[in-house]
């Protein structure tokens, strides 16, 4: 699967295509930090007209507002620059997979389930890590970013339940974020996701397979058909009830979430410490943090899949190793 990073055909668009995703992603969390700090003037600025009728003049205003349009324009046409940039850049690296697949596939196609794993599991594996992989390096980006703004913006701010503490604001969204996460990890783990998400996978490409033979096979009689379509129709009932019993916990701590800032900061709202800008500032720059550290949280779904397309990728390639031992095939 990791031949792209070390073939010299694909060494620019490996490496190099790395570090240029790298660099927009980085630009892009520069621009968030900005759009923060941005809100913290512009509700500051609100306040004060709202507490004096005209202390602000109209074209202050506007100018507020046009300077947040430029930077959200700045940040949209890196995003989507970056977004196109990246669907090639993974599209090449299933190309890497799947040349090597090609060259074997006289070995690989007597491997049940061969052809899904070279068309169907190549591109889901491609598709999933273009979303998870890119939202993970800028979870971390964000997280060092924004880190020292919210130490430095709760800094003499009563905080709820660690009072006067300068890091009680960082810890509280640790607390909840890592503990969430942990929580729901557990969760999955006793619930095996992972495992049904691979027999659910198992019993497709089964179900599959007959079909494609029946179409040129009249010897394969409906009720194996059915035999088969049973099976898959019981693995996919029991991933329905995992995940109910999953979504309970991961929907119910997401509601939550809505509150976390507005808890931690009650102590400083209800005694009038923090103006309105700085409020807003914290509460963005706290949801940033915190939704960077429930990364894995919110993409916990999408991480089983991937889990579970790496899994049947790597058996597939360990029973091709095998079969070909004794064979001289190309690296």
């Amino acid at each position: 699967m990791f031949r792209f990073f070390k073939l010299k055909k694909w060494f620019l668009w490996a490496w190099g295509g790395s570090a240029t995703i790298l660099i927009s992603l980085w630009l892009q969390v520069q621009i968030d930090v900005k759009i923060n700090e941005w809100f913290g003037t512009f509700y500051d600025m609100i306040q004060k007209a709202l507490a004096e009728p005209n202390s602000i003049t109209i074209e202050e205003y506007w100018g507020g507002l046009l300077s947040f349009i430029t930077l959200a324009a700045v940040y949209v046409g890196i995003a989507v620059l970056v977004s196109y940039f990246t669907a090639h850049f993974l599209f090449r690296w299933r190309t890497a997979m799947v040349e090597w697949y090609h060259s074997v596939y006289n070995y690989a196609r007597k491997i049940e389930g061969a052809s899904q794993r070279v068309q169907e599991d190549t591109i889901k594996f491609s598709r999933i890590m273009e979303g998870l992989g890119t939202s993970l390096i800028e979870s971390l980006m964000v997280i060092v970013e924004f880190l020292p703004i919210l130490l430095g913006l709760s800094i003499g701010i009563p905080i709820f339940f660690f009072g006067d503490w300068e890091y009680g604001l960082v810890v509280g969204a640790l607390i909840w974020s890592v503990g969430g996460t942990f929580f729901l990890i557990l969760l999955g783990m006793i619930l095996r996701l992972v495992g049904v998400e691979y027999d659910l996978q198992k019993q497709e490409a089964a179900y599959r397979k007959i079909l494609v033979i029946a179409e040129d096979d009249e010897t394969i009689r409906p009720k194996r058909i059915d035999e088969l379509f049973n099976d898959v129709r019981k693995i996919h009932f029991t991933s329905y009830i995992r995940y109910l019993y999953f979504n309970i916990g991961r929907i119910a701590y997401l509601q939550a979430n809505v509150l976390s800032a507005y808890v931690f900061l009650a102590p400083a709202i209800v005694a009038g410490v923090v103006t309105l800008g700085v409020m807003q500032q914290i509460i963005r720059a706290f949801g940033r943090v915190e939704g960077s550290m429930q990364y894995l949280l919110k993409s916990w779904p999408t991480i089983i899949e991937l889990v579970s397309v790496y899994k049947r990728l790597r058996e597939f390639e360990r029973q091709l190793k095998s079969t070909t031992d004794t064979a001289k095939v190309p690296e």
